[in-house]
């Protein structure tokens, strides 16, 4: 087996540049897919089908694939998901190993916030920067709707204890649900804003296991941007530093607000991310229909070069868009748990 242990040069050896000419610089590493809640937008209520514990790929496989996509392919950010990241054990070991990795300027994880205020001060000290945490309603009748579960005091209380670890950067995430969001939104900003973070939209996507969702469920980013003025007046678009990030920004009276417009108009076209879910497999898209598995190479022996060719693979694979808006489309069939966001 080769070295995959030593520093290298800065300049990667083999970027991961799509059929497209789309350079791939970040990466989403899924952990688990097991979560505290059953949100109604990604999994059952009952009996979701996890994967068995030994399929996850361990700490130190995931660690070896990061440090190789790193050094040797030029990834800059790696994001941690699942699932919910925070339900596998000692996960701050696997932000240490990463953390300590040469180049990866940026390393971030999604979170429901539940378990932070346990979690959020040895994250950070293990190397953590930034969070994201889902926040789709300050109801907390509201929150057992959408989540089929009680917790919405233990996510405000983690986001406090986030605040406290002292994060580069906390963002909060709302789906925009038609029926559901149109009377959270102006709360959710103002709790944001109060709380130095930015809050962001994200349209509704077809990603549930329960395979219920349907276009008219989406609360649109042009519908979000109307209730916006409607309710603050002003708006001033952002302009974005970073083509890749799919968030617009807006100064909304004296509130940052984003908003992910991922169903009506997608940002495919500067799209560089790529994904390894939770069971070790590489996927291109959220919305791809097949996926590259390299966890049995893994596991037998296989070299820094055949782990590489199972990536660069996958992303030669890569569509030139989700095709969410195309007569013909289908969603993925893992859900969104088991793929990771």
């Amino acid at each position: 087996m080769e070295d995959h242990s030593k520093q290298v040069s800065t300049e990667p050896s083999n970027p991961l540049v799509d059929s497209f000419g789309r350079l791939h610089t970040s990466l989403r590493i899924s952990v688990t897919d097991r979560c505290n809640l059953r949100c109604t937008y990604c999994m059952p209520e009952h009996s979701p089908a996890f994967f068995p514990k030994d399929e996850l790929l361990t700490f130190e496989e995931i660690e070896r694939v990061a440090r190789l996509l790193v050094q040797r392919c030029g990834i800059r950010e790696i994001r941690i998901t699942g699932g919910e990241p925070l339900v596998r054990r000692d996960l701050h070991n696997l932000i240490a190993r990463l953390s300590s990795i040469p180049n990866l300027q940026d390393l971030s994880l999604t979170t429901n916030g539940i378990l932070l205020t346990e979690q959020a001060v040895q994250l950070r000290s293990a190397g953590l920067q930034r969070l994201n945490i889902s926040l789709d309603t300050l109801s907390e009748d509201t929150f057992k709707r959408i989540t089929r579960r009680s917790g919405l005091q233990q996510t405000l209380d983690g986001i406090e204890a986030a605040i406290r670890a002292g994060f580069s950067s906390i963002k909060l995430n709302a789906l925009a649900i038609r029926g559901i969001t149109e009377n959270e939104i102006r709360r959710l900003i103002e709790f944001a804003s109060g709380n130095q973070m930015v809050m962001r939209f994200i349209e509704y996507m077809p990603l549930d296991s329960d395979r219920s969702w349907h276009r008219n469920d989406v609360l649109s980013g042009d519908e979000i941007l109307q209730i916006l003025e409607d309710q603050f007046g002003s708006i001033q678009p952002i302009t974005k530093t970073d083509l890749s990030q799919p968030s617009e920004d807006f100064l909304v009276g004296k509130h940052r607000v984003g908003i992910i417009r991922s169903v009506t108009q997608p940002f495919c076209g500067q799209c560089n991310r790529l994904r390894i879910t939770a069971d070790g497999a590489v996927r291109n898209c959220l919305f791809a229909q097949d996926e590259v598995s390299f966890k049995d190479q893994l596991r037998g022996g296989a070299s820094d070069t055949e782990i590489l060719n199972c990536v660069q693979a996958s992303i030669q694979k890569k569509a030139r868009a989700h095709g969410i808006n195309d007569t013909s489309f289908e969603p993925p069939e893992r859900p969104m748990y088991a793929i990771g966001g």
